[in-house]
């Protein structure tokens, strides 16, 4: 199996969640976007980029440029009809700077990696460690590689997980 190539990101955004409006104790369920998924939208709808000028911008192939970009539309569109939360973590990506993080010049928000804010792909702690934790209750159980959290259902109250 080829390994994935790290896709190039060249924004950092402030912005790591956004929820429908629901009552407080309602906890709704989550569709994970990761931030290579959202550099994709980013240059093709708000920079206007070809696909082929966005690939570049990203240092992937047009067709790997076209497939995050169509993930990311499937969920945002998933999160929009049945109001989902949006959680913005993980991914396979890097950044200009000399040292791997943040934008060309300058750090990235909050210090974090440069994929992200944990270690790997796939989300906060990233790679195959970590655990997945329970938003509602706080129930832990051991992450699973290649499945994200948010897609595992806490075995106590059925709530989707997150990445702890």
């Amino acid at each position: 199996m080829r390994p994935r190539k790290r896709r190039m990101v060249n924004f950092e955004h402030s912005a790591r969640q956004f929820r429908p409006f629901s009552p407080e104790d309602e906890i709704p369920e989550e569709v994970l976007l990761t931030i290579d998924e959202l550099e994709a939208m980013r240059l093709s709808f708000l920079e206007n980029l070809s696909q082929g000028e966005a690939a570049v911008r990203m240092e992937v192939h047009q067709s790997t440029f076209q497939r995050a970009l169509k993930k990311a539309l499937e969920k945002l569109t998933e999160a929009l009809v049945y109001g989902k939360a949006i959680r913005i973590e993980g991914g396979d990506y890097r950044m200009p700077r000399g040292d791997g993080k943040g934008p060309a010049g300058q750090d990235p928000v909050g210090g974090g990696r440069s994929r992200g804010q944990g270690r790997g792909r796939g989300g906060r702690s990233g790679g195959p460690e970590g655990n997945c934790v329970c938003p509602a209750c706080g129930h832990e159980t051991p992450h699973t590689p290649g499945v994200t959290c948010s897609q595992v259902k806490c075995e106590k109250c059925g709530i989707l997980m997150v990445r702890k």
